[in-house]
């Protein structure tokens, strides 16, 4: 039999929002509760994206170790006392004036610093103008070659008062130096190897045997500039 009777449109929709015997929120209310829920997903994703990831136990784990093999390569090296230092070898290079250089060239300066490289000297500014000096005190700065023999040397020139002659220039510069490093001169040979003071030389000069007039112990000894003058070729033997 055909149930005629109405139901109320009312009816009808409690019905629809009603699910296995419990009511259903209506649609609005569920609009309400999930916008918020949507928000803060979004906001939680984005946080979690934001934050670094932390390092893997592994990487920590090989920093640590690199470290402690780092700390493991110093060396801690420990020398007895009794043990000495070993000694450090350095090289010298001292150029050197080679005796034909100073023959090629000639001059007054020349034969003097041929008697400092003969006799081992230094060829100091000090020893060259004291050198010069006493050169001039013998024979004069213009006639310095006199004889072959800037000096006035007696030994190996055949003159015991110094007026004997030599060969050349060469040779006299040699006997020269052979002669000042006799021990009656150490004096001079001792200033020309300190080479740090012209005055004091000559003053061992003057106090010498070397003139009998010890060049009047200074008084007749001039310091003033000696001008270069070059010698005849012949009186190198060239």
């Amino acid at each position: 039999m055909r149930d005629t009777t109405r139901r109320h449109p009312r009816a009808r929709r409690a019905t629809r929002n009603t699910v296995a015997g419990r009511e259903r929120p209506a649609p609005g209310i569920v609009r309400r509760v999930a916008a918020p829920f949507s928000a803060f997903a979004a906001f939680a994703l984005l946080a979690t994206v934001a934050i670094a990831p932390l390092p893997r136990p592994t990487d920590v784990a090989q920093a640590a170790l690199a470290a402690d093999r780092l700390d493991a390569g110093v060396q801690d090296v420990r020398v007895g006392e009794g043990v000495a230092p070993a000694s450090v070898s350095r090289e010298s290079y001292t150029a050197e004036t080679g005796s034909q250089t100073l023959v090629a060239g000639g001059t007054n300066y020349d034969w003097a610093k041929l008697v400092l490289v003969y006799g081992g000297w230094p060829l100091t500014e000090a020893n060259v103008t004291v050198m010069v000096q006493w050169m001039r005190e013998e024979n004069g700065p213009d006639n310095w070659f006199n004889r072959n023999n800037p000096m006035n040397n007696g030994q190996g020139s055949g003159g015991g008062s110094g007026l004997g002659s030599y060969d050349n220039l060469d040779t006299a510069a040699s006997y020269a130096a052979e002669n000042l490093l006799r021990s009656i001169y150490a004096p001079i040979a001792a200033g020309l190897a300190d080479g740090s003071s012209a005055e004091r030389t000559a003053q061992a000069i003057w106090a010498s045997p070397w003139a009998t007039s010890h060049y009047g112990y200074g008084a007749n000894w001039t310091i003033s500039p000696v001008p270069v003058i070059e010698a005849p070729a012949s009186a190198w033997g060239r």
